[in-house]
């Protein structure tokens, strides 16, 4: 057999091949064949007498050459010519993975180059699953753990470890899951990342995964391909060439424990559960990311993963992302002094989400020419600086209420029902019910086009989880109401005794984290000042109570890991293996930046004179980096 190189030299090939009786038989299946709606059917008379180079001709004039190749590869499935279907199929699978690759390629160019353009370093290190004989000292500050690269996640060229084809990416909220995931993505697609070991790299964020049309494997591909007619018969064929990144396992609509471990109640997510689960492509490699708090609901679902911390940026990568961040070098030198001379904003700047809100709020009270005067005591503070500053001031017009506080209350109310349902997308419908108005609240607000059926229609999200969050969190400050507050408390304490951890790291959620932090005596005349907002007293007692009662559950608070484990502590983080550009985005709003990507250097090491072999390659004996580029 000769592959061909194009969809039509393809069905003529395969039109030569059969015998005369059988291509007798392909005209008579051909004209009776149920097609998908839209498609025209052939009438009886059209087919007969046409030689082989005259019925080509005739279905790519009807169907375009690539629909034409799948209209016969069914009707040869019908005839049973199986080897022949295999053939085919190959060259049509060939064919359609290029296009996949451009429509990954072409869709970063709409987005205007949202992880296409510059990036900054993470760090990444190798983490055991939860109950293996390495997980209890894998992640604790005092110890040294492994740094990993992208390249090796999935073991290539790693003997005598078996490849995992499942791995595990977690990280509190803003370290940078999200990009990684994209950035993957867009890599394999140009060729620099996995080349010849995966056929197709789909990426399916979970919080979106709600908006597919049926919950079907199959409508799962049509959509991350971005066409409803791509053949994935052919793609499903070899699944242990497809890589499936599900990103945001923590955004799926089911929040809790008990629920997750049902057949899922709503068919769009179940089809993520089997995946996970393996019920179905039990061959194919998965990726999922998560946040922390996620990892309970998770692990029942796993039949073995290799876990993997991000941790952010490195203190050198820090000073790079102001430098890329702002366009102005002046600019960024007073943003970097700042934060250099305030010890909390420096740490906090290690998160990749927070150090973006940091340098975005600074670069707003430049542009006002603003004195940088604040001390941020903590990451809320930090989140409050921004919100503050982006708040529309107050209006002329005489309402009763000023525009400012009708904006917050909007968002308040906004975040917290999302919370509530587990839901992160909003309609253009549900906005307009909160008084919001999406456009001109990009400082909060992201949007993005979804196609449904015929229509475009545009859906909402808070820019970062984290936002969300804290807006839920203030939500209880500005409605004032006791009765919600408690509830919050029990739901949040119930959430907490359920989790069974081991090792120790319960984790609050974000939400309670924030509203504690604004229950602080400091961080209440912040409130007062900046949003006018003034903690009734019962309020702050009954704040008091579930500080009281978190401090008992002796639990972590988001980001305490990522800005605790000291660049020392990892092993062998520079003169090794070159990371592949796996970096943060940098640009402000849909601001476009030319400078160019920057590299990191990271080590492979692998936990050297270990005496049991471990589960995860990830953690097993050092390796070669063969696979890696010489910096």
């Amino acid at each position: 057999m000769v592959l061909a190189n194009d969809p039509q030299n393809a069905l003529l090939w395969a039109l030569s091949e059969l015998e005369e009786n059988n291509f007798k038989i392909l005209k008579f299946h051909l004209r009776g064949m149920a097609l998908p709606e839209g498609q025209p059917h052939l009438a009886r008379g059209e087919l007969e007498g046409l030689s082989r180079v005259d019925l080509a001709s005739k279905l790519i004039l009807t169907y375009g050459a690539r629909e034409a190749v799948r209209v016969v590869l069914k009707a040869l499935k019908v005839m049973n010519l199986l080897e022949l279907v295999d053939q085919l199929s190959l060259i049509c699978l060939n064919d359609y993975r290029e296009t996949y690759r451009e429509h990954v390629r072409s869709l970063e160019e709409r987005r205007e180059g949202e992880v296409g353009s510059s990036y900054i370093q993470l760090l990444l290190v190798a983490k055991p699953s939860s109950g293996s004989p390495e997980s209890s000292a894998c992640l604790v500050p005092e110890q040294e753990v492994d740094s990993v690269v992208v390249e090796a996640l999935f073991g290539f060229g790693e003997k005598p470890h078996p490849a995992p084809s499942s791995v595990v990416l977690q990280g509190s909220a803003g370290t940078g899951k999200t990009t990684l995931a994209k950035k993957m993505v867009l890599d394999w697609a140009t060729g620099t990342l996995y080349p010849g070991w995966f056929d197709y790299v789909f990426y399916v964020s979970c919080k979106e995964v709600v908006l597919l049309p049926k919950g079907k494997i199959e409508q799962l591909l049509f959509w991350c391909c971005g066409d409803s007619q791509a053949p994935v018969t052919e793609i499903l064929r070899q699944p242990e060439r497809l890589l499936f990144i599900l990103d945001g396992f923590d955004e799926l609509q089911r929040p809790f424990e008990e629920q997750l471990k049902k057949v899922s109640s709503n068919p769009k997510e179940d089809v993520l559960h089997r995946l996970i689960r393996r019920r179905i492509l039990p061959t194919c490699s998965l990726l999922i990311t998560t946040r922390p708090q996620a990892l309970q609901n998770l692990e029942p679902l796993l039949n073995g993963a290799c876990h993997v911390r991000i941790l952010g940026f490195s203190e050198e990568e820090r000073r790079s992302y102001f430098s890329s961040y702002f366009k102005d070098e002046e600019q960024a030198r007073k943003a970097f002094e700042v934060v250099e001379g305030n010890a909390i904003l420096y740490q906090a700047c290690q998160v990749p989400g927070i150090c973006w809100v940091v340098c975005s709020w600074l670069k707003r009270q430049m542009e006002r020419g603003q004195a940088i005067s604040e001390t941020p005591r903590n990451s809320t503070d930090i989140f409050m600086a921004y919100v503050s500053t982006f708040l529309p001031s107050d209006d002329k017009e005489g309402r009763s209420e000023p525009s400012r506080h009708r904006v917050l209350r909007s968002l308040c109310s906004l975040a917290a029902e999302g919370i509530q349902h587990q839901r992160f997308l909003f309609g253009e419908a549900e906005l307009r019910k909160h008084n919001l108005d999406g456009p001109s609240l990009a400082a909060f607000l992201s949007s993005n086009d979804y196609q449904e059926g015929l229509d475009i229609k545009k859906f909402y999200s808070f820019r970062h989880i984290s936002f969300q969050e804290f807006f839920h969190a203030m939500s209880y400050l500005v409605t004032q109401d006791q009765s919600r507050l408690g509830e919050a408390s029990r739901r949040e304490m119930k959430r907490l005794l359920q989790v069974q951890d081991p090792e120790g790291n319960k984790e609050m959620t974000l939400s309670v984290q924030f509203l504690l932090d604004m229950s602080r005596k400091e961080s209440s005349s912040n409130l007062e000042l900046k949003f006018r907002l003034k903690i009734p007293p019962c309020i702050m007692q009954d704040l008091k109570h579930i500080k009281e009662q978190m401090e008992s559950l002796k639990l972590n608070r988001t980001w305490d890991l990522e800005l605790s484990l000291r660049e020392s502590k990892i092993k062998n983080l520079v003169n090794s293996i070159q990371m592949s550009d796996v970096s943060f985005k940098v640009e402000h709003s849909h601001e476009r930046k030319s400078h160019s990507s920057k590299s990191f250097s990271v080590k492979t090491s692998l936990n050297n004179g270990q005496k049991e072999e471990p589960k995860c390659p990830l953690l097993g004996a050092q390796k070669e980096a063969s696979h890696g580029k010489e910096p």
